[in-house]
């Protein structure tokens, strides 16, 4: 078996190799070996009970104060995937063991129970991100890390190919091919095509040179690579048709977006669509039917993201609406049938699940939905005849729950939980709220309070989010969980410039750092203060990213609100945080998104403020953030420690923007959990 760690090296990543490891792995973090729980549900509406351990109807009041680790530690499964013949199932794991402890990659052969574990990561020099079957004897995972090229910090992708009977890996892209570019690609792991009619090849596309990329056919037994569509400039992403055609791609040019479709039959590229980064008019391909000329695309509509469809071969190139929501951007991509190649839907989810379109799939999850009321029922594999699928189930007190469903039979089998420890029982009921602004504007948001809780004069978490062009949202957050956990209420809020509430309401948030977007949090604090949710004498900001900008901007500007603020991996010098941009190719687009007057950036900056925080702050980052450097927080500490204020710096080695590795973010709460009951009490 080739050594992961080797084949990384070769490809330019400094780090020394050791023995693969083939493992046992810790029963309490893998995937059942054999599903222990049936339930049964029917198609087309027909009624269904069920009743399983996760999914339990008890409403046990009582609180129930779990460890630090109970929502700290990594997901149990963090990923599924159902092999095509749907008699292997592929996940990554949590691995527990007083040896290894990171992330594995586990596939079980379900007629057998039987199970390998070809890759395991640390979560330190490298994780794995995602993986995808390439065939029935072929398991693709992508392995991202940190580097520096030429003195700039960069996150780094490679995609391995796992042979699923012997458990033997390698790079996908070998050495040999590799050599003969002038520019060693930063992004290896891009599919773009699985080619299903082709088991010994897929797509992918391949930036070949800075701001050029190409389309590359890639043979996964010989790593033979013959290119498919030659080297364009300024092109971020290409598309194919169903009939595996390279048929689309968009261009972008600074602040510009061009979007190209090749006419079937075709290889001239026509300039459909032309518009500025943010701008209203934008339309985003997302996929051709199984008919070559239709061509579905996202753009705007009564100032919502909607789907339309076009047929590329109109002259008029009109667009015929397929989908919008009132309420909320439908931001979906599109759902394929694997039996027909045809659009079935949209990933855009609501509480019924992904958006069917076609009558069969509505049935199906209609029949689902009936078997597991109260859920948000998400189909996130089929088979290849579709006969199995893999279910993810979930709300806002279960993490999610895996089943394993057969059409034939009708029966729901329980495969894994994402966090075992986390027992919806004691977890804490997430309200949707809204609260009107200083200036009339509604703002969204969610409350939850502490199980048993009178919901009265609570000490009280404001968590914004991060992004900012990001979303609350209503399914579970552990974090939230975490806080109902310790007694506190928790308000998170989608301020101006958060996502998913249509186009006036993000264009809000553009060169408004510090601003409205600041405000719109402020306002929701007062709100928690006047409803009687929140202890005026215990209020603590807690966020991360963004949200840790805003964390600490609200402790500048309303010390007399809180008790304290929190800052993970947050941006505290919006001028810099502008100016590092400066080698990448998304500059222009950051300064569309933030602004480029560096004195005012400089005004609305944390650091910047550090005499006007009367508060303590809890600040933490990881030192291969490649989000947002740990600069920031250095420098904040130093900014408070000079004005002689209240603060606490944790600095994580290695640690990175997302709480990877599973020391740092016990770590990060354990640090939370002292700090806010230090501040707050219970």
């Amino acid at each position: 078996m080739k050594d992961f760690k080797c084949v990384l090296v070769a490809l330019l990543l400094s780090t020394a190799c050791y023995t693969s490891i083939i493992f046992a792995a810790d029963k309490n973090t893998a995937l059942t070996e054999s599903p222990h729980q049936e339930n049964s549900y029917q198609e087309n509406n027909v009624d269904s009970s069920v009743s399983t351990a996760n999914h339990s109807e008890e409403n046990d009041p009582t609180y129930t104060p779990l460890p630090v680790e109970a929502f700290a530690h990594l997901p149990d499964v963090a990923d599924i995937k159902l092999s095509p013949e749907g008699d292997k199932i592929a996940s990554l794991i949590r691995l527990n063991t007083q040896e290894k402890k990171g992330t594995a990659v586990q596939i079980t052969d379900l007629k057998t129970g039987k199970s390998i574990y070809p890759i395991y990561a640390e979560n330190t020099k490298y994780k794995l991100s995602w993986i995808l079957w390439g065939n029935s004897d072929t398991l693709l995972a992508s392995a991202i890390f940190p580097a520096v090229r030429y003195g700039v910090p960069t996150t780094e992708t490679r995609l391995l190919s796992i042979d699923v009977t012997t458990g033997e890996y390698e790079a996908v892209l070998p050495r040999r091919y590799l050599r003969k570019l002038d520019f060693m690609p930063q992004f290896q792991d891009q599919i773009i095509d699985l080619l299903p009619n082709d088991k010994d090849h897929i797509l992918m596309e391949l930036s070949v040179k800075a701001e050029s990329s190409q389309v590359i056919k890639v043979n996964l037994k010989s790593g033979k690579v013959r290119v498919q569509e030659k080297r364009g400039r300024f092109v971020n992403s290409w598309t194919t048709d169903q009939q595996h055609n390279v048929r689309a791609r968009v261009e972008r040019e600074d602040t510009e977006f061009r979007v190209r479709v090749r006419l079937p039959d075709s290889r001239d590229w026509e300039l459909f669509w032309t518009f500025e980064a943010f701008a209203e008019d934008q339309v985003w391909p997302l996929g051709f039917d199984l008919d070559p000329k239709i061509l579905y695309v996202q753009k705007y509509h009564n100032n919502r993201l909607a789907i339309f469809k076009v047929d590329v071969t109109d002259p008029k190139r009109e667009l015929s609406l397929v989908f919008s929501d009132e309420e909320y951007d439908a931001d979906g991509g599109l759902l394929y049938s694997k039996i027909t190649d045809k659009v079935i839907g949209t990933t855009f989810s609501t509480k019924s699940g992904f958006t069917f379109w076609d009558p069969k799939y509505i049935a199906l999850q209609n029949g689902i939905n009936k078997a597991l009321p109260d859920y948000d029922n998400i189909i996130v594999d089929f088979s290849g005849d579709e006969r199995r699928y893999l279910l993810l189930s979930k709300s806002d007190l279960d993490a999610g729950t895996y089943y394993l469903g057969d059409r034939d039979s009708g029966q729901l089998n329980l495969v894994a939980y994402r966090y075992r420890a986390l027992d919806p029982k004691n977890m804490a009921e997430k309200l949707s709220v809204s609260y009107k602004a200083r200036d009339g504007v509604k703002i969204k948001g969610f409350l939850t309070l502490p199980k048993g809780s009178d919901g009265k004069s609570l000490p009280t978490i404001i968590h914004p989010h991060g992004g900012p062009i990001s979303f609350s949202g209503s399914g579970f957050n552990y974090w939230t969980q975490f806080f109902a956990n310790r007694g506190y209420a928790v308000l998170q809020m989608d301020f101006r410039g958060s996502s998913g509430h249509g186009f006036d309401f993000m264009q809000a948030g553009l060169k408004n750092w510090g601003k409205q977007m600041q405000t719109d949090v402020e306002d929701g604090t007062r709100w928690m203060i006047e409803q009687g949710y929140a202890d005026p004498e215990r209020i603590c900001i807690v966020g991360g990213s963004y949200g840790g900008y805003a964390a600490l901007m609200e402790a500048a500007n309303s010390s007399e609100l809180y008790q304290c603020a929190i800052s993970f991996a947050g941006v505290t010098d919006v001028e810099y945080l502008v100016k590092s941009n400066r080698r990448y190719t998304n500059y222009e687009v950051v300064k569309e998104q933030i602004g480029s007057n560096f004195k005012e950036l400089a005004k609305y900056s944390p650091v910047n403020q550090a005499n006007s925080i009367d508060v303590p702050v809890l600040l933490v980052h990881g030192t291969k953030d490649r989000s947002v450097r740990y600069n920031h927080s250095r420098k904040m500490e130093k900014a408070l420690r000079k004005a002689g204020k209240d603060v606490t710096y944790v600095e994580q080695e290695d640690g990175d923007h997302y709480l990877s590795k599973e020391e740092h973010r016990v770590q990060f709460f354990t640090l939370m959990d002292d700090f806010l009951a230090k501040h707050l009490g219970r």
